[in-house]
């Protein structure tokens, strides 16, 4: 699925229509990068999302059940509710984003096509990021990471639990893993609608080179000047190849999730 995801990036960094190289849809995106930069562009900056991803998942389902008990015993709730399940969502998700900002940083700066060139590989641009703009660099966009980990996940869980309630009752394997991965997919799909504007400004602010004017920075300010400068739609860019990902990605996530967690409950604790 890594290829979407530079399609994503690629969507999010082109101001306006990209002029006569610009992308139009995700097959000409994919056509162009193929074309002028060859297959393996399409796997440019894997390696930071390879060593982040099952981290970042186990942080995000871990701190939801942790931040599920803290705000029952806070609120004195004796069950969870969906308003509940969308703030322990939004915690879990504000927590994973310190973990995954650096990551994400490295991964842009690789897949952004106006670097080509610059970096020969993912340690490569470490160091040069390191040196052209010290430590710092490497959070440049928190802000708007943790608004786009806390929506989504907030969204994610919180829909999670409306269409478990929804659903009936399953009473069997196949039944279970069927629902589970209408909640997760669902969830992955509202997430994914709900936090696109922060990821595009995430895109933006964590793209800018030292040496260039810093267009972007606080996200809720980004968001309006994108807005009035490209339409409010520039806020949507990137979005298909984005939820063709994180919708059945989301369902397959909560499949594992729960199959994995009840094996280690049944067979290991």
């Amino acid at each position: 699925m890594y290829p979407l995801d530079v399609v994503k990036t690629r969507f999010q960094l082109q101001v306006g229509k990209g002029g006569a190289d610009g992308y139009t849809s995700i097959a000409d995106c994919l056509k162009k990068i193929v074309r002028n930069e060859g297959p393996a562009a399409l796997y440019r900056g894997i390696l930071p999302p390879i060593a982040v991803e099952a981290p970042k998942r186990a942080v995000k389902f871990a701190a939801n059940e942790q931040y599920t008990l803290f705000y029952k015993r806070l609120f004195g709730m004796d069950r969870v509710t969906q308003p509940l399940s969308i703030l322990t969502g939004m915690s879990a998700g504000a927590t994973e984003a310190f973990l995954v900002v650096s990551f994400e940083l490295v991964k842009i700066r690789l897949q952004d096509k106006n670097n080509a060139g610059k970096y020969s590989g993912t340690m490569d641009a470490v160091k040069k990021i390191y040196a052209e703009e010290g430590a710092s660099a490497f959070v440049k966009g928190l802000e708007s990471c943790l608004w786009r980990h806390a929506i989504w996940s907030g969204g994610y869980f919180g829909v999670i639990h409306g269409v478990r309630s929804a659903l009936p009752e399953a009473h069997s394997k196949e039944g279970v893993l069927f629902r589970n991965f209408v909640a997760g997919a669902i969830g992955g799909t509202v997430g994914t609608m709900l936090n696109t504007p922060f990821d595009v400004v995430k895109t933006r602010v964590q793209g800018q080179l030292p040496g260039q004017p810093a267009k972007y920075g606080w996200a809720f300010p980004a968001l309006r000047t994108i807005a009035k400068e490209e339409g409010f739609g520039a806020l949507y860019k990137g979005f298909a190849p984005k939820v063709l990902r994180l919708g059945p990605g989301g369902g397959i996530l909560l499949v594992v999730f729960d199959q994995v967690s009840g094996f280690i409950r049944k067979h290991l604790l």
